[in-house]
């Protein structure tokens, strides 16, 4: 994911789903090989609930960022 892409992305999961930076950061660690997978990543690891996870793919549809 280029870098202006995973700001608005990162933006939006603290913002929006108050995600805290830590649960960010450790999905990111967890996720290097397929930065495409940073939402499944999250609700793997439990730090999302399935509800987030919906938001999130329809905040990702709405903003046309691919991941």
């Amino acid at each position: 994911m280029k870098s202006a892409a995973l700001d608005k992305f990162i933006h939006f999961l603290r913002e929006d789903l108050a995600i805290p930076s830590s649960a960010i950061s450790l999905a990111l660690r967890h996720q290097e090989e397929s930065p495409n997978l940073l939402p499944m990543t999250l609700w793997q690891y439990g730090l999302i609930s399935l509800e987030q996870l919906d938001r999130i793919f329809d905040w990702l549809e709405t903003a046309q960022l691919t991941l």
